[in-house]
C-alpha cells in the first residue's frame, strides 16, 4: 500500500483534499503509456482503471549455427536480453476526497494517449462528470452500473485464483479461499449498497435482477446515524464491533426462559430485534444499538439471499458492495445468517477485489474491440496491494483509509490458460500441498527461508548482467521490494489468497521482473547444459549395457539424481557453489537407498511388463544434468517402448528450470547424437510444448490451451510430474483420471524432517485412478 500524507482532522472526508503528495513509483504506475480509462465513483470511494503497455526485458536464446565460423566458442546457444511490450491493467482505489488531486496528477503525467472518452459508472459519475471532463479533456461516457458489476465479477472469478473466500471469524485463519471453478456460472450476486440487489448470473452476458430490498447499507448508515449520532460509516461499524446486541435484542430465552425445542429454536436466537428497548427503562449504549442494528439488517439480507438461492437452485452466493467492503463485522454477521438459514448448505462467499468490480466492468465495456476476454490475465503481485487484515484488534488504525491507496495490477498472459483435461475433478483440485495461511509453524519457517535466501538471489541477479553498471542499483530495489512483501505476508498471510511456497516463489519472480531481471540463472543454465551434453552419449551407452530389469531401475535413479541439481534449494546451491565438479555420479550417491520415503517402484516395474502407454505427458524441471542426463534417457526408453511423449516445459524462466526455448535447442542437439530421439522428432512421436507457466511450481488448472488440446488429441494415458516444486509443493495430492508418476528428491532438511525423512529422501509415487486395475498407492504423512 502506498501511504500518503493524511487528511487534517478538521477536514471533512467529503471535501476534496489537494494537500497530498502522490508517490508516482507506487501508484498510477506507467501512466505515460496509458491507453484507455474507466472510472467508478461511489458514495465515498473512487476506483480508477486504465490499460497500459509495459516495456520489460526478456531473456531469449538463439541456437548457434555450428556449421559456420560464427560459432567461435563451443557454446550451444547464445543469450540475449531483448525489450518486449506487454499489456497491463491498473486499478486504483482511493477516497473521493482525493479525486481532484488525482485527476491533476493524471493530466500532468499523461503523454501519449489517443483516448477521447472515459467510461464511467457508479452513483458519483454524474456528480463528478463536469470535473473529470474539465480536468482530463475526456468525454465521460456513462455505463450501466449493474452490467459493469457483473462483467467485473466474471472477469476476476475467471482470472484470479483464490479470488473468492469464506470468512470464519474464530478460525485459525480468518479466510478460507476457494479454488477456481472451471465453470463460474451460474451464481447469485448479492450487491449491498444503499439498498440490496440480488442478481442471477447465468453466462457472460446473461443476467437478471431477480430481487432486492430497500433495507441495505443505507438503512444501516441512516438509522445508525439517528441512533448513535455517528455520521461516518466506518465509525458506525467500529461501534458495532464493540457492542453486545443481547442488551437490546429480545432473545428466545427472554420469552420462554430457554430454548423452544419443538420448533428447533435455541435460547440464544434473536426473537425480536430491538425488542428490549420497548420495555426496558434504561439508556442503551451506542455500541449495543449499532450491533443490534447490524444483526437485524444482516439477518434480513441473509434470509432473502437464502430464499432466492433455493428458489433458483444456486449454491454459489457472492456478497459485495459498500456494506461489505472487507469489514469483519459485516462479513461475520452475513456468514452467520447464511449458515443459520441454510443449515450450512449454502456458503457466503466474498471477493478479494469486490471493490474494483464496477471499474473493471466499465473498463471492459470500453475495451470490447480489443477482446480482453479472449486472453488470460494474471495478478501481478509486485504491483498489487493485496487484501488487508480485517481484524480491528490486529491493527486498529488499518481501517482509517485516509491517505491510503489500494492497487490491483493484472498482466495479460501470452497464452490462454485452461484446465488439464486429465484432472479427475477440476472443481475440487487444489494445486498446493501446504496452506501456509493456516499452518503458522510452516509459514514462519518458509518466510524465514525466503528472507535468508534474498542475499543470494540479489547476488545472482547482479552476476547475470555483468555488462550493466546499474544492475546493482536495480537489484537493491528488488531486495527492498521483496523484503517488504515478505514483511506484509508475515502480518497478513492472506493478502494474495492462500499463502503457499508457490505464491512466495511467484511473488519473487514478479519482483525480479519488475526490476528487469528476467532470467538471473540464464548463464548458469547455459554452462550446465553445455557440460551435461558432453556426457549424454556415455550415459546412454552405459544404460544400454544393462539388462532390461536393471535398466528400468537405473533410468528412475537417473531422473532422481538429475533432480538433485536444483539451484532453488539452498542445500544444493551451497554444494554447487562450493564444488563446481559435483556431478551426476555424486548425485546418485547422495540418494537414499530403497525403501524410499515414498516407494511405489515395484508397482511401476510390474506395470512396465504390460502393454506400453499410448502417450506420456512429462512435466520437466531443471536445466543441465536433470533434463539431459536424467529425463532424456527416460524419454528415450518410453519412445523405444512405442509410447508417444509430450515434454511440457516452462513458457518463461524461473530459477534454473528449463524453458521451452532452451529445450527446443537441447533436443535438437541430442537428436543429432541419438537416432531414437531423432526418429521421435521426425515421426512426431516426441513433441515439445510449453506449459504456459513461468513458475517453479505447477498449477494444473492454468495450463496452455495448446497443451490441453495436444493431451486430448494424443489420448494421453500417463502423466509424469518431476521435481520438488511440481510434485511435492504442488500436485502431491492431485487426482488424475489416468496413471501418474510423481518423482522428486527432498532437498530441504526442514521439509524432509516434517515428512519423516532426511535430506535427499526420495518420493516415487505411482498412482492408478479408481476403477482401473488396482495397484498399491503410496501415502505420505500430511504436510
Amino acid at each position: 500500500m502506498a501511504e500518503c500524507v493524511r487528511l487534517d482532522s478538521s477536514t471533512s472526508s467529503h471535501t476534496m483534499d489537494k494537500s497530498i503528495t502522490l508517490p508516482p513509483d507506487e501508484i498510477f504506475r506507467n501512466l505515460e503509456n496509458a491507453k484507455r480509462f474507466a472510472i467508478d465513483i461511489g458514495g465515498s470511494l473512487t476506483k480508477l482503471a486504465y490499460y497500459s503497455t509495459v516495456q520489460h526485458k526478456v531473456a531469449k536464446v538463439r541456437s548457434f549455427d555450428h556449421a559456420t565460423k560464427e560459432a567461435a566458442s563451443d557454446k550451444l546457444y547464445e543469450i540475449s536480453v531483448q525489450e518486449e511490450v506487454t499489456a497491463r491493467l491498473h486499478f486504483i482505489k482511493f477516497e473521493n476526497a482525493y479525486i481532484e488531486t488525482c485527476l491533476d496528477f493524471i493530466k500532468d503525467h499523461l503523454v501519449n494517449t489517443d483516448t477521447k472518452v472515459i467510461k464511467a459508472t457508479g452513483g458519483g459519475a454524474h456528480k463528478f462528470k463536469e470535473l473529470i471532463e474539465r480536468k482530463l479533456g475526456l468525454k465521460v461516457d456513462k455505463e450501466d452500473e449493474m452490467t459493469c458489476l457483473i462483467k467485473g465479477c466474471n472477469f476476476v472469478l475467471r482470472n484470479i485464483p483464490h479470488e473468492a473466500f469464506v470468512y470464519a471469524k474464530h478460525a485459525d485463519s480468518e479466510f478460507r479461499f476457494q479454488t477456481t471453478q472451471p465453470d463460474i456460472f451460474p451464481y447469485l450476486l448479492v450487491n449491498i449498497g444503499s439498498g440490496v440487489s440480488i442478481v442471477k448470473v447465468e453466462s457472460e452476458d446473461k443476467f437478471e435482477r431477480i430481487g432486492g430490498s430497500s433495507i441495505g447499507g443505507g438503512t444501516f448508515w441512516g438509522l445508525g446515524a439517528l441512533l448513535t449520532k455517528t455520521k461516518r460509516f466506518d465509525e458506525l461499524l467500529q461501534l458495532a464491533s464493540k457492542g453486545q446486541h443481547t442488551s437490546v435484542d429480545m432473545l428466545v430465552k427472554d420469552i420462554y426462559g430457554g430454548s423452544y425445542g419443538s420448533l428447533g429454536l435455541t435460547g440464544d436466537l434473536i426473537a425480536s430485534s430491538f425488542g428490549k428497548s420497548a420495555t426496558a427503562d434504561k439508556e442503551f449504549s451506542k455500541e449495543d444499538m449499532a450491533k443490534s442494528l447490524l444483526h437485524m439488517i444482516s439477518n434480513d439480507i441473509g434470509q432473502l439471499a437464502c430464499l432466492y438461492a433455493k428458489l433458483h437452485n444456486l449454491s454459489r452466493v457472492y456478497f459485495g458492495g459498500f456494506f461489505i467492503r472487507g469489514h469483519p463485522v459485516t462479513m461475520h454477521t452475513i456468514t452467520y445468517s447464511i449458515n443459520f438459514f441454510t443449515k450450512g448448505e449454502v456458503q457466503a462467499l466474498f471477493l478479494r477485489h469486490e471493490g474494483y468490480l464496477g471499474a473493471i466492468g466499465a473498463f471492459l465495456k470500453g475495451a470490447e474491440e480489443d477482446n480482453p476476454n479472449q486472453y488470460s490475465w494474471g495478478e501481478n503481485y509486485a504491483g498489487s496491494s493485496g487484501l488487508m487484515s480485517v481484524s480491528p484488534d490486529m491493527n486498529p488504525m488499518q481501517r482509517a483509509r485516509s491517505g491510503t491507496f489500494d492497487m490491483l495490477e493484472m498482466d495479460r498472459l501470452e497464452r490462454q490458460l485452461v484446465n488439464l483435461p486429465l484432472l479427475q475433478d477440476p472443481s475440487s483440485y487444489i494445486p498446493d500441498t501446504m496452506d501456509l495461511t493456516e499452518d503458522a509453524l510452516a509459514r514462519e519457517y518458509w518466510l524465514y527461508c525466503f528472507e535468508e535466501a534474498l542475499d543470494g538471489v540479489v547476488k545472482r541477479a547482479v552476476a547475470s548482467q555483468p555488462d550493466m553498471p546499474e544492475a546493482a542499483q536495480r537489484a537493491e530495489k528488488f531486495r527492498q521490494k521483496y523484503r517488504h512483501k515478505l514483511q506484509t505476508l508475515r502480518q497478513q498471510p492472506f493478502a494474495y489468497g492462500s499463502l503457499t511456497v508457490r505464491s512466495l516463489l511467484d511473488t519473487r519472480e514478479h519482483c525480479l521482473n519488475e526490476f528487469n531481471f528476467p532470467d538471473p540463472y540464464s548463464k548458469i543454465k547455459q554452462k550446465e547444459n553445455d557440460m551435461a551434453l558432453k556426457y549424454y552419449q556415455k550415459a546412454v551407452k552405459s544404460l544400454e549395457e544393462l539388462s532390461w530389469e536393471q535398466r528400468q531401475f537405473a533410468l528412475v535413479r537417473g531422473v532422481l539424481a538429475g533432480n538433485v541439481f536444483d539451484w532453488g534449494a539452498k542445500a544444493v546451491s551451497d554444494v554447487l557453489e562450493s564444488d563446481p565438479e559435483f556431478g551426476f555420479e555424486e548425485a546418485k550417491r547422495q540418494l537414499e537407498e530403497r525403501p524410499w520415503l515414498v516407494d511405489s517402484y515395484d508397482q511401476w516395474f510390474e506395470r512396465l511388463k504390460g502393454p506400453p502407454h499410448k502417450c506420456a505427458l512429462f512435466f520437466v524441471d531443471n536445466s543441465g544434468v536433470d533434463i539431459i542426463l536424467g529425463v532424456m534417457p527416460f524419454v528415450r526408453e518410453l519412445l523405444s517402448r512405442g509410447t508417444e511423449v509430450v515434454l511440457a516445459s516452462n513458457s518463461g524462466p524461473a530459477l534454473n528450470d528449463v524453458t521451452n526455448g532452451e529445450l527446443q535447442i537441447l533436443t535438437e542437439r541430442i537428436a543429432a547424437m541419438d537416432p531414437v530421439i531423432q526418429a521421435g522428432l521426425r515421426e512426431d512421436r516426441l513433441m515439445l510444448v510449453q506449459s504456459g507457466s513461468s513458475s517453479p511450481c505447477l498449477d494444473l488448472s492454468r495450463l496452455d490451451k495448446v497443451l490441453a488440446m495436444v493431451v486430448r488429441e494424443r489420448q494421453t494415458d500417463l502423466v509424469i510430474i518431476e521435481g520438488m516444486g511440481r510434485a511435492i509443493h504442488t500436485n502431491y495430492y492431485a487426482m488424475l483420471s489416468c496413471e501418474s508418476l510423481k518423482m522428486a528428491v527432498i532437498k530441504n532438511s526442514w521439509l524432509a524432517d516434517r515428512l519423516g525423512g532426511k535430506l535427499f529422501s526420495v518420493v516415487f509415487k505411482y498412482e492408478v485412478p479408481a476403477g482401473k486395475p488396482s495397484q498399491h498407492s503410496a501415502a505420505l504423512s500430511p504436510l
